[in-house]
């Protein structure tokens, strides 16, 4: 029960290594906010959480706008109280190489994986600013570190969360807010479009030669959202079997 009694924001929660999180973190005593933009998938792991005896509310909404951002802060706010942990999960590929990349494709990336970590951050250190407490924890990729043939939006765009959370950390310090930012690298929904000799291609110079299980990720967020990471802040952490970071 390391996260008992703490309300934890995560977007992007109701599939993949976000409902792991989710899950997680509600197994280790954290009430829960699960977003997302898709109604039933949401309303699926809040059921689950709640079944398993935990806390967790559902917020249908997009973290593209600073409205959407501050009304996902705002369902930890009116339901918990407070909100003491916030997960920048949400993301999107539309991989296509730079010569036939579309304008459209460009902007839907950046808007998801960029512009939403600021609209819920923005949305969020209201709070923790004046509670003088709060861990945030983005997600990141290799691919904002080593560049990828095909990804060019969806590099920038992580590229740009490294950045973020570094400045941030350095910004927010003094409130007693930590920002951090993890490295995943194991195959979600969101490769599903890519070949898989490309895949193999992508994947071919990590040292451990296999991706991370899912079951492998939870525990580095949950670290980072407990009080043992409490002298950590600006770090950027890979569970990518030595990929990048």
């Amino acid at each position: 029960m390391r996260l008992k009694d703490k309300v934890a924001v995560i977007t992007g929660s109701s599939r993949g290594m976000g409902r792991l999180i989710a899950l997680s973190m509600a197994q280790e005593g954290a009430k829960i906010v699960v977003n997302g933009t898709t109604k039933e998938p949401v309303k699926e792991v809040v059921e689950e959480i709640t079944k398993l005896g935990g806390y967790a509310v559902e917020c249908i909404e997009s973290v593209t706008t600073m409205k959407g951002g501050m009304r996902i802060v705002n369902t930890a706010i009116e339901n918990y109280g407070k909100i003491d942990i916030l997960i920048n999960n949400a993301a999107i590929t539309r991989d296509r190489t730079l010569l036939k990349m579309t304008e459209k494709e460009w902007d839907s990336v950046i808007d998801i994986d960029l512009k939403g970590v600021f609209t819920c951050t923005k949305a969020a250190i209201n709070y923790m600013v004046e509670q003088k407490y709060g861990k945030i924890i983005n997600v990141v990729s290799a691919a904002g570190k080593l560049g990828n043939v095909g990804q060019a939006n969806y590099s920038a765009a992580k590229a740009g969360v490294i950045a973020f959370t570094k400045t941030c950390s350095r910004e927010l310090g003094k409130h007693n807010i930590t920002v951090n930012a993890v490295g995943p690298s194991h195959k979600t929904r969101m490769y599903d479009g890519v070949p898989e000799e490309v895949f193999k291609k992508m994947t071919a110079s990590r040292s451990l030669r296999r991706m991370s299980e899912p079951r492998e990720i939870p525990p580095i967020f949950i670290f980072l959202a407990s009080e043992e990471a409490s002298f950590i802040t600006g770090q950027i952490i890979g569970v990518d079997g030595g990929l990048s970071f």
